[in-house]
């Protein structure tokens, strides 16, 4: 029986999504909550999982098309009505037959099965793969050529995934999905990371040669999997980004300020915690919240770097809420989930929030309402090695400030004695229209003085 899918509202005020990238091309079994499509809207990129179990029958809407909520765009045959509609057409089993017939072997009843599969979806395999789970056996994955079994392995596995397994060096192909079809999630690939130690999961081999990838069709390819010689159709995030970078440069005269810090209690701090605090929350202790926590306390005495130009009037709005965004850079875009209330919040809570939101980031779990209502923002740009950088305000607010990467450097004491500090340097910029370098030097010097007195010891 036909089911046709439409698509999906991924947030309150949201009336239209792009269909970004198919992952099941028609003729394809899809299982249900299995995701079967990448859906982005001008806030947010999201996975849509089948709410039934079948067979793509077809993709109603072209990659790149942009349409309203409700909208049909695939049709999906469910196939327990075909399993179910099918013994009615098959002559029924004699007794005699039965006597007769040679017992079948548990091997041969596999290799019938594989004979019959009902058109774009093999029950059979799944019976056979119930029979080895029932026995205790690991559960068994029918014989493919390597190129089907890399194939199946990465078809389906969203960039966040893929990306995560390349900082890990873990190769997909070897690890074992727990998703729904066996697809790899996040999970799967940090549990496998744990593992590399003891071998149960390597990296590619080195002399594997890298298979390039194929060009699609009109020599495109993907911003998260970019082909020499091709061009990348942008998804409606990419253009949004695009389009709010050089509309906030345009209209927001940016200034930019930083400032050097020592942190290296709070670094120590941090590095005394950590352990302990993964091992109870599950989430891994980072500087951020740390910074968080100090970037919120500055906003309280420095109530104008969380404010906004607002055109009309023209006027200043003095935010009063304190809701900090956080920069997290995926394969394919940029997206500024947003903590709420982070001044109510402690570092163990923040550290939660942060943690949360970025692990659905990589998933593509965000909603729109995640994204919403930010006064201020935070950029890791440290993480990647970055000693320095000039980020672009997010429109709406008055600043963003970066934390960078922390290194070890020789520094003059007061007594001028010379000792290894952990060193990090702070980037501001800022909104002219609503701050002059009085205000944001002040904040910087706040911030500055908040980190430098934080740790080695204190409570979370």
């Amino acid at each position: 029986m036909p089911t046709t899918i439409t698509m999906p509202q991924l947030g309150e005020t949201v009336t239209e999504g792009t269909v970004e990238r198919w992952l099941k091309k028609a003729g394809e079994p899809v299982e249900k909550y299995e995701a079967f499509l990448e859906v982005s809207t001008d806030k947010v990129n999201s996975e849509v999982p089948s709410p039934i179990t079948g067979t793509i029958r077809e993709l109603l809407v072209q990659e790149g098309t942009t349409v309203a909520v409700g909208t049909p765009i695939a049709v999906i045959d469910d196939v327990g009505a075909a399993s179910k509609a099918a013994p009615a057409t098959k002559p029924p089993e004699t007794k005699e037959d039965r006597d007769t017939a040679p017992p079948k072997s548990r091997d041969a009843m596999a290799e019938s099965a594989n004979q019959e599969p009902v058109p774009g979806f093999n029950i059979p395999q799944l019976e056979v793969k119930s029979a080895a789970a029932s026995s205790g056996a690991p559960a068994m994955v029918p014989p493919r050529s390597n190129g089907q079994r890399e194939e199946a392995a990465l078809r389906g596995v969203s960039p966040a995934v893929r990306r995560l397994a390349r900082e890990h060096h873990i190769d997909v192909r070897n690890v074992r999905g727990s998703g729904a079809n066996g697809r790899v999630t996040a999970d799967d690939v940090l549990a496998a990371a744990k593992l590399v130690p003891s071998g149960a999961v390597s990296a590619p081999p080195a002399e594997t040669p890298r298979t390039p990838a194929k060009p699609g069709p009109g020599n495109t390819s993907t911003y998260a999997d970019p082909i020499p010689g091709t061009t990348i159709h942008l998804s409606s995030m990419r253009r949004i980004i695009a389009e709010r970078m050089v509309e906030s440069r345009r209209t927001a005269p940016h200034a930019w300020s930083m400032v050097e810090v020592d942190v290296t209690n709070v670094w120590e701090w941090r590095k005394r915690e950590k352990d302990r605090f993964e091992r109870d929350t599950g989430v891994k202790l980072t500087l951020l919240p740390f910074f968080i926590r100090a970037v919120v306390e500055s906003l309280a005495v420095f109530p104008l770097m969380n404010a906004k130009f607002v055109s009309e009037g023209p006027s200043i709005y003095v935010e009063k809420d304190v809701n900090i965004g956080i920069a997290i850079g995926l394969p394919a875009n940029l997206v500024v989930p947003v903590i709420k209330h982070a001044d109510k919040l402690s570092i163990k809570g923040i550290a939660l929030a942060a943690g949360d939101l970025i692990e659905r980031a990589r998933k593509n779990k965000l909603s729109t309402d995640d994204l919403k209502e930010g006064t201020f923002t935070v950029n890791n740009t440290g993480a990647n090695g970055s000693v320095a950088s000039a980020p672009i305000i997010n429109a709406g607010q008055a600043g963003i400030v970066t934390m960078e990467t922390v290194v070890k450097r020789p520094m003059v004491q007061d007594d001028d004695s010379i000792a290894i500090r952990y060193m990090m340097n702070s980037c501001l910029s800022l909104d002219h229209r609503v701050v002059d370098g009085y205000v944001a030097s002040g904040f910087l010097a706040d911030l500055k003085k908040r980190l430098e007195s934080m740790g080695p010891r204190g409570a979370l």
